[in-house]
């Protein structure tokens, strides 16, 4: 039995092998995000992040959903006419964990979109690190079809990933999408056949789990810092990024990876990698 068992009520936490397996758990809504469920994932994510057992992050969806965006009726017309300071607690509680800790989490993270993916999953689907989906994946910019533009950072969740023409058509026409075209417009990495869906996600996840935690956070973290910087703000953020990585990384992986390439000869490049010790 999960050590998180039933701690949640609409998301189900489970930790296998160093993965930390998060399944967005409302099916018979197709995961629609729900006040219940932001304010639930914000604890969950809080939870992982000190959890040493979970060293890379999976979200997925119960169903044949990932998730079909936020829930119409429980966060929008429930809560249409509340006091403002009300409705700035739903949306702070939905962009914290959508965006503020997806998007620079401790950890690797990626997001398993295993079916329906509309609306505002794509606030989280692009702040996860890495994104594989099934081929059978439907996606889809539905707002426009409710009388409604896109909300919270979904228009810049599609800018930073799918270009500006694909991210325009889809915003302004509602058309749906397949989890290969999601691959070959670059808004998720890779798209397989559903029944393989879990394998490969769990192989992207074991390779993660080869890496060095500290180094990899600062490399994949500083990746995301530095598409806000200019090119004489990167020079000096990344190397201190380096230096950091160098100070604070307990395996000491630099010296390690120095001494397999040049002194072991256990590493060649494309062939060979390297080595925790």
């Amino acid at each position: 039995m999960s050590k998180y068992a039933a701690r949640w009520e609409t998301v189900k936490v489970d930790v296998e092998a160093g993965i930390g397996w998060i399944t967005l758990n409302r099916p018979d809504k197709r995961n629609a995000m729900s006040p219940t469920l932001n304010r639930e994932m914000i604890d969950v994510l809080e939870t992982l992040e000190l959890d040493e057992d979970a060293q890379v992050i999976v979200l997925t969806g119960a169903g044949d959903a990932w998730t079909a965006g936020m829930d119409l009726k429980e966060y929008f017309r429930e809560n249409d006419g509340k006091p403002e300071i009300f409705q700035e607690r739903l949306r702070r509680d939905c962009s914290q964990w959508q965006w503020k800790l997806l998007r620079m989490y401790a950890k690797p993270t990626i997001a398993m979109v295993n079916g329906w993916c509309f609306g505002g999953a794509f606030s989280p689907l692009v702040a996860c690190d890495l994104a594989i989906a099934a081929d059978e994946a439907v996606f889809g910019l539905s707002e426009i079809n409710w009388g409604i533009p896109p909300g919270n950072l979904v228009s810049k969740a599609v800018a930073d990933t799918m270009g500006h023409r694909q991210a325009l058509h889809y915003i302004m026409t509602g058309d749906t999408f397949t989890g290969q075209e999601a691959a070959a417009m670059g808004l998720i990495n890779k798209s397989v056949p559903r029944a393989q869906l879990r394998d490969e996600v769990t192989a992207l996840a074991n390779k993660l789990l080869e890496k060095a935690p500290v180094v990899l956070r600062i490399a994949k973290n500083g990746f995301k810092r530095c598409r806000e910087l200019n090119w004489d703000q990167n020079e000096d953020y990344l190397y201190a990024k380096v230096d950091q990585s160098n100070y604070r990384d307990p395996e000491k992986g630099r010296a390690q990876g120095l001494k397999q390439f040049l002194d072991d000869k256990t590493i060649k490049p494309g062939l060979q990698t390297f080595k925790r010790g």
